[in-house]
């Protein structure tokens, strides 16, 4: 049997298997240097980067408040569920194959399958409403080419199309239209939505986009 470092990915090899305990080592490990930057900012934006850790679905498990309104790690709860985590038991038939190959390999196939499934429901791959085969070709086409943009766009932002399309849906192109003419604009754009442009390397759209005035105004 071998052991690969036991604070961190818990690898045991047996013969043929693989077994890796849960990963929450690393969420705690990021939240620590997360509630460290908090003490390096000012007020105004320590504010909103509190609520922010408070209001992440992981994070905020890990957390409680302090009477002054800062963040500290709720020790308690972590070591309660440390009594919880699991285990996964990978089996392979190559044993020249370290365990790590293993498991990214493992990994790589979970890769794949999700990809499977963003075609079938996000970019609705099927059913397909086409007759004609050049029709279908470019319908499958065009789904492969949209699930590869968004592999390259959690590749450059870190952060998966969940939550790109979370973060992104708010964005809107919104039309109003009054007694001086008709004017089209964007939503108020976050802060985080500026990240993620910036990490595309997209230019941030316009704040006013088109303005039509009434044809009186005109003459």
């Amino acid at each position: 049997m071998v052991v690969a470092n036991h604070n961190c990915l818990t690898l045991y090899r047996l013969r043929k298997h693989i077994i890796f305990l849960n990963k929450k080592w690393l969420v705690v490990k990021v939240l620590k240097e997360k509630l460290k930057e908090l003490g390096d900012v000012k007020d105004k934006m320590y504010s909103k980067a509190t609520c922010a850790l408070v209001a992440h679905r992981v994070y905020r498990k890990y957390l409680i408040t302090l009477e002054g309104g800062g963040l500290a790690l709720d020790k308690a709860k972590i070591t309660a569920e440390e009594k919880l985590d699991g285990k996964y038991l990978i089996r392979t038939s190559d044993d020249t194959l370290s365990p790590e190959d293993v498991v990214l390999g493992y990994k790589q196939l979970l890769d794949i399958e999700r990809g499977f499934r963003t075609l079938k429901t996000d970019l609705e791959l099927r059913p397909v409403y086409h007759w004609k085969s050049d029709r279908i070709k470019a319908h499958v086409l065009l789904c492969w080419m949209a699930l590869l943009l968004l592999r390259v766009a959690e590749s450059e932002t870190s952060i998966t199309w969940f939550n790109l399309n979370r973060v992104l849906e708010p964005l809107k192109l919104v039309t109003l239209q009054s007694k001086d003419g008709k004017i089209s604009q964007t939503t108020v754009i976050t802060e985080e939505q500026k990240r993620i442009f910036s990490a595309l390397k997209l230019t941030l759209p316009a704040k006013i986009l088109d303005f039509a005035p009434h044809a009186s105004e005109q003459q």
